[in-house]
C-alpha cells in the first residue's frame, strides 16, 4: 500500500515539474549598462564571502560530528 502512494507521489511530482515553469527574471537595471550612473552591478550588490565561510564552517562541523558518531559506534 505504501509503494502505491510512493509511486503516485513520484508520478505526480514528475508530471508537475515538466509543466510548471518560472518566469524569466527581469533584465538587470532596466536594460541599462551596469556601470552607468547609480545602477547596481549585474550580479547584485550582496557580498557572498561571509555566507560562503559560514556554509563551509557548518559543513565542516556536520562532517566532524558524523565522523565522531561513526567512530564512537564502531568502538562499541
Amino acid at each position: 500500500m505504501k509503494k502505491i502512494f510512493l509511486i503516485a507521489a513520484i508520478a505526480i511530482g514528475l508530471s508537475f515539474s515538466s509543466t510548471l515553469t518560472a518566469q524569466a527574471p527581469p533584465h538587470p537595471n532596466g536594460g541599462g549598462a551596469p556601470n552607468q550612473g547609480n545602477n547596481t552591478p549585474v550580479g547584485g550588490g550582496a557580498p557572498i564571502e561571509n555566507g560562503t565561510f559560514i556554509l563551509f564552517a557548518l559543513a565542516l562541523a556536520y562532517a566532524s560530528r558524523k565522523v565522531y558518531v561513526m567512530r564512537r559506534t564502531a568502538e562499541e
